[in-house]
């Protein structure tokens, strides 16, 4: 008898490819200490190299730093990154020049939590196969704080208005869980906090119904921002039946024949020094290698 298969389980949506988290930073040297030397990521080397800019390659993902007032996203970003002993170290060896900033890390049973400098969270998990695919880099997700009782409401808008699948975790309904990628997704966890007040920080993913999405979008007023052929942008998550404004942070959407869409990433091995180097260990794959094959 042939093989059954779950066709539907390599169903992605409408959301190919979650790239990058973008938030602004004053100082780059500070923001180098951090994510290059600290996390052990790597700047990227053709784009964005003057002081205007800096393009952090995190596996097929980016941070993207433009200089300016610093912006605090209103949750963490959940990252990927080989080798807790290593990272931690090297955000120990950083500890000093970071000083009098919000730097922190802290180890917790099944990640390591960093702050960076002006205070984004993030939370640095080992490569997992059963949470975050084959991936031994990337960012598998970014988690928001949302206002209490808008979980729901935000897991029904983007299937309806952005064709992405989403679902309601936890038996309460707080956490909505949206498919951004194969293993990446955005999630909006309830929370009784106080909001900070948005600061302009936003998020960007590939979609292949590039037009259909801004209809919707267009016909609720919603689209902030026309960038060009390939990118549109929206910011307000709304209450399908009101109009309501449930959460804000801007989403930077692009097509999937965009000229940067799944554009190589240069990403180096931190492992590496000119101590112990080693001829073609230069670089660091973001994919689990091919004796862990899921098939």
């Amino acid at each position: 008898m042939p093989q059954q298969f779950d066709r539907s389980a390599e169903d992605l949506g409408n959301a190919i490819h979650f790239e990058h988290v973008n938030i602004q930073v004053p100082d780059q040297r500070l923001a180098t200490l951090f994510y290059v030397t600290g996390l052990g990521l790597t700047r990227d080397p053709y784009l964005m190299v003057s002081d205007t800019n800096m393009w952090i390659n995190v596996g097929s993902s980016q941070f993207h730093l433009p200089s300016g007032r610093p912006q605090v996203l209103r949750g963490h970003t959940g990252l990927v990154i080989a080798g807790r002993e290593a990272l931690l170290a090297r955000l120990a060896s950083v500890a000093s020049k970071l000083e009098g900033t919000a730097f922190a890390f802290t180890e917790h049973n099944d990640h390591v939590e960093a702050v960076c400098p002006w205070g984004n969270r993030m939370r640095i998990h080992e490569p997992d196969a059963a949470r975050f695919g084959r991936v031994t880099l990337g960012i598998p997700y970014v988690e928001f704080d949302v206002p209490m009782g808008t979980a729901r409401a935000i897991a029904a808008f983007y299937p309806d208005i952005m064709g992405m699948p989403a679902t309601v975790r936890n038996g309460d309904g707080t956490i909505a869980a949206v498919s951004t990628g194969r293993d990446q997704h955005l999630l909006f966890r309830e929370t009784d906090r106080p909001q900070r007040d948005y600061d302009g920080h936003h998020v960007q993913m590939y979609i292949t119904d590039f037009s259909g999405p801004y209809r919707k979008l267009l016909a609720r007023k919603l689209i902030s921002r026309e960038d060009n052929q390939y990118q549109y942008r929206f910011c307000d998550i709304v209450d399908l039946d009101s109009g309501r404004a449930l959460f804000t942070v801007e989403h930077e959407v692009r097509s999937a024949t965009h000229p940067m869409f799944m554009r190589p990433m240069v990403n180096r091995n931190p492992v590496v020094t000119n101590r112990n180097y080693a001829f073609g260990h230069d670089q660091t794959s973001w994919a689990m290698g091919p004796d862990l094959y899921d098939g």
